[in-house]
């Protein structure tokens, strides 16, 4: 190991996924010269292993679904989908998992980009050791960002590692459907790949520990997505857990906490996430490596005044476009202290505060129906101490639901605050609300009265008229 210079910086980023450039893109407008570090591809998790290929994996699946729904037309798309075809539209979806489109994305902002394993080495200190030794020190004069995500969290199953388990990243690059595929969980990721690979032409069993899917969102998104995935062939146990697995003959064997054994030729766990900490000198500084970093609004880590840690390795909300907000937040707050700026504006969302993270944090999951919720669901709302009514209604009031296809399920709900008028919640399932949910968004971080709301016309006939009918619910 050869250690060959230091090199000061105004500002210093570890990682350099979506969050990191986020920083590193507003340190430089604010005119800091800025350092990247990344020790894989620049671009991160969500380029390469998470929602770029996940997504382009599951857009035919829906499109399909879509057309089936349409007389004229669903007869046409009555055959399965081929395979291969989707699989290298993921692949050019994640550049062949090459990141050179995204360094000159990093050249052209005026960022340096560092290749290797960066550690910090005490106070605004960062070591980078590159793949063949050698180590550059680099100094930050003002900040520090911490952004170097999560990794898949596999359970403590006695000779696992033999088994050879599917994560989210094999899952997301693999290069073959498997005959058979058990997804072990009930969240995003579980129900998604259980969607995509069904309609790919595996036959998929889902083991969840809980009582049903998408256990974070409105109970009724989970039964939505749990009737469409059975209805596609998938086999859905839930209260079921994994007592162990082993590999025989090349055939995967997962016997359940009650003594059922699957057979299948892949497995996949998504079972959670584990911050990615435990190896970047967190214990130089007095934290503790492999922990979640708490931050206050601006993204400083608690007790210092330099350290920021933005999107998964905080813990505040464990999703790209949260993470990219978070980015956006503290890299204008570093450069205003930078600057010497007094007072930030850290009152509730003032342009140096996260309060989405807290109030209006929107999610889609793209499976088919589609599920998309922000804000907080009502028995989130309720154990919050707010005094809310939920409303309901079905998309089957809406003309623009039964235009987008026959059969249309769906069902929305809005979690009304009744003391401030506002909306604290709102979720919608069905196909397509994907593109819906962005108005909810408006509408819970805009604090829009319900009142106002009324005003607020949508056109005929979308599936956007969802809105009135809440709208008419709550007034009766």
């Amino acid at each position: 190991m050869t250690e060959t210079e230091t090199i000061a910086y105004d500002v210093v980023v570890l990682g350099a996924g979506p969050v990191g450039e986020n920083v590193a893109d507003r340190t430089r407008a604010a005119g800091l010269s800025t350092a990247v570090v990344e020790s894989e591809l620049v671009g991160g998790e969500c380029s390469y292993w998470a929602c770029m290929p996940s997504k382009a994996l599951l857009r035919p699946v829906i499109a399909r679904a879509d057309a089936r729904r349409l007389p004229g037309l669903s007869q046409a798309v009555r055959g399965p989908l081929d395979a291969a075809a989707v699989l290298a539209r993921r692949d050019e979806y994640t550049s062949h998992w090459h990141d050179d489109g995204q360094v000159r994305w990093l050249d052209g902002i005026g960022a340096d980009l560092y290749r290797g394993q960066g550690r910090l080495a005490g106070p605004r200190t960062v070591t980078v050791t590159a793949g063949d030794g050698n180590v550059v020190t680099l100094t930050a004069r003002h900040a520090v960002a911490v952004c170097t995500g999560t990794r898949a969290r596999l359970p403590g199953l006695p000779g696992l590692d033999e088994v050879r388990p599917w994560t989210s990243r094999e899952a997301t690059s693999a290069e073959e459907v498997p005959g058979r595929l058990i997804v072990v969980g009930g969240g995003v990721v579980a129900t998604e790949m259980a969607t995509v690979f069904q309609a790919l032409g595996s036959q998929v069993t889902v083991l969840v520990r809980g009582k049903g899917l998408l256990s974070r969102m409105e109970p009724f998104a989970g039964e939505l997505v749990a009737d469409a995935l059975a209805e596609a062939g998938a086999e859905i146990r839930t209260g079921t857990s994994v007592a162990s697995v082993t590999r025989e003959n090349g055939t995967v064997v997962a016997v359940t906490d009650a003594g059922d054994r699957v057979e299948a030729d892949e497995i996949l766990f998504a079972t959670g996430r584990a911050p990615r900490t435990d190896d970047i000198g967190l214990e130089t500084v007095g934290l503790e490596p492999g922990s979640w970093l708490p931050v206050d609004d601006t993204l400083r880590v608690e007790g210092s005044d330099w350290l920021y840690a933005c999107g998964d390795v905080n813990h505040r909300a464990l999703l790209t476009h949260q993470g990219k907000y978070q980015a956006r937040i503290a890299g204008d707050a570093i450069g205003a202290r930078a600057a010497g700026v007094p007072l930030l504006e850290t009152d509730p969302w003032g342009a140096h505060a996260a309060t989405a993270d807290h109030r209006a944090v929107p999610q889609v999951v793209f499976t088919d129906p589609e599920a998309a919720a922000v804000g907080l669901s009502l028995a989130e709302a309720e154990q919050a101490g707010h005094r809310v009514r939920a409303v309901d209604v079905d998309f089957g009031s809406v003309a623009g639901a039964g235009l987008y296809g026959e059969g249309y399920r769906g069902r929305a709900r809005m979690v009304v605050d009744l003391d401030e008028e506002i909306l604290r919640g709102v979720t919608f399932v069905g196909p397509g609300v994907g593109e819906l949910i962005h108005s909810a968004s408006v509408a819970i971080a805009g604090q829009v009265p319900v009142e106002r709301l009324w005003h607020a016309v949508p056109s005929y006939p979308t599936l956007s008229e969802v809105w009135l009918r809440l709208l008419e619910s709550y007034r009766g």
